[in-house]
């Protein structure tokens, strides 16, 4: 006899022109790992805000039902008081604050009117060890790296004394070892009567953790499947996902053939000044016309400062030796615009922060970039920016309602293509894309590979840096391997394997 601890029943949310949730239907069993998928857009992360309160009672239809009652939440407070605790992909913690206090920061341990801060560091030590951290507890948290700080977040939940645990693309901005460290964390958890549903476009982690999996597209449940009962593969989750059987979701490109080195970087080294020490040491790098070299490496091995180091150096380093050659001709970029007025753009990493104007709409950050294009005088041409904009948004299949649509409002995936369509709108020699593909799922991956293809196809060269191993094998003419700030490995395509490559990224 099924045991389930939630089930959501014919749940509908609407938000302005856009129906999120159309009558969806979503049961949990108590104990299990509950993996949710779909397409960005597909509506999981809105689900779970019903769920948790923060799409309070009242704002959908359909009912939540929690250990076989009805419930009417209308706040993250109502849900946690009943054990249900949702961790998202950006953690809300503190970093200036203690790993204690962040434990217990909203839920403080009282004794009359003030805080009982020994017992709060005693249970909060309980807390950390619980997730198998091992730290002093008065440490700040920003001295932790993400994937412990990740911990610190479960423990938070764990505190609540929590019997439902979400957790939204918990490994997103995650290496390998402390991906697979939080996965196996996941399953302990399990272990001790915590039932969690996880969100995650890496079908990897959801095939190797899941007891169950439900695939939600375009805002409707399309099936759930017992793991259990049969092996669940990427490719069949991939055809509900997407409603299509996709045989490889890295692209071929047809036309290989490479022209001159358009990028070169020789002996390029960088201190920190903010640490105090050298970053980058004599890095060796070059780029042809119409390549797609790929840059791998753990996780603070450098590949993020080197890309910054080179694109008008905005972080603030200190380049103290080297070479940087564009198309032959010696550079030294003093700020992003030079870089750019020369034929170099960077994609970065964190679309939210520093890639978007989230406030703005979808035509605003397509030209922002190169409005000196769209300016007659000392106006902007706004028919000429509306009719770029849409161009940019059909030719990539930016799925809004229109170009006037806030970058807030869309998915992830249509994020990073809005933010790809903004440096197209450039049109560079050479782009760099930092973790083009994080966070989004395979469908939009897909979309971007090809496009990817289309721009080198037609004479852009572009550097690759991705922590996805398989995605740097699938795209790559060639890649280099970065280990401690330093080139430990250069392969072809045809040369590099996985192993290959993970030696050398972890060669000191």
């Amino acid at each position: 006899m099924n045991d389930y601890i939630l089930e959501m029943n014919n749940i509908t949310k609407e938000f302005p022109g856009v129906k999120a949730l159309n009558n969806v239907n979503f049961k949990v069993q108590r104990g299990e790992i509950h993996c949710l998928v779909g397409e960005n857009g597909a509506g999981k992360s809105t689900l779970m805000k019903v769920l948790s309160g923060v799409h309070q009672f009242g704002t959908y239809s359909g009912d939540i039902v929690y250990n076989g009652e009805v419930q009417s939440f209308k706040g993250i407070a109502d849900s946690e008081e009943k054990g249900i605790a949702i961790i998202y992909q950006e953690l809300a913690l503190i970093p200036e604050l203690s790993l204690y206090e962040n434990v217990y920061f909203g839920h403080e341990i009282l004794k009359g009117k003030n805080i009982d801060w020994n017992e709060t560091i005693v249970k909060a030590t309980e807390m950390l060890k619980k997730v198998r951290l091992d730290v002093d507890p008065s440490m700040k948290l920003k001295s932790l790296g993400v994937g412990k700080q990740q911990l610190v977040e479960i423990a938070k939940a764990l505190s609540k004394d929590v019997k439902l645990l979400i957790l939204d693309e918990p490994t997103a901005a995650l290496n390998e070892d402390d991906s697979q460290n939080l996965l196996n964390l996941i399953k302990e958890l399990k272990e001790q009567g915590v039932t969690s549903i996880m969100i995650s476009h890496k079908l990897r982690e959801i095939t190797a953790i899941a007891d169950t999996i439900t695939v939600l597209r375009d805002g409707a449940t399309i099936c759930s499947m017992d793991c259990h009962e049969h092996e669940v593969t990427e490719a069949e989750i991939i055809r509900h996902m997407v409603g299509r059987d996709m045989d490889n979701i890295y692209p071929q490109r047809e036309d290989k053939t490479c022209g001159d080195v358009v990028f070169e970087l020789k002996d390029w080294t960088v201190d920190d000044p903010k640490k105090g020490r050298e970053i980058l040491h004599n890095i060796n790098i070059n780029v042809r016309k119409g390549e797609i070299v790929g840059l791998q490496g753990l996780m603070g091995a450098g590949r993020t400062e080197l890309a910054h180091s080179v694109f008008g150096n905005p972080t603030g380093y200190k380049i103290t030796g080297g070479t940087l050659l564009m198309e032959g001709k010696e550079q030294r970029f003093k700020n992003p615009k030079e870089a750019i007025k020369n034929g170099l753009a960077y994609v970065t990493e964190d679309r939210k922060g520093n890639g978007l104007i989230l406030i703005q709409d979808i035509r605003y950050n397509t030209t922002i970039a190169n409005l000196e294009k769209l300016t007659e005088g000392l106006a902007i041409n706004e028919n000429e920016e509306i009719r770029v904009a849409n161009e940019y948004k059909d030719a990539i299949n930016i799925k809004a309602p229109s170009i006037e649509q806030k970058i807030g409002n869309l998915s992830g995936g249509n994020q990073q293509k809005v933010q790809l369509a903004k440096w197209m709108f450039v049109n560079p020699k050479v782009l760099i894309l930092d973790e083009p593909t994080r966070g989004i799922d395979v469908g939009a991956k897909f979309e971007i590979y090809t496009l990817m293809n289309k721009l080198v196809e037609q004479g852009m060269s572009i550097i690759m840096i991705s922590s996805e191993l398989p995605e740097v094998l699938g795209m790559s003419d060639r890649l280099y391997v970065m280990s401690e700030g330093k080139i430990t490995g250069e392969f072809t395509s045809e040369e590099a394997t996985e192993q290959k490559v993970m030696e050398m990224a972890i060669k000191s």
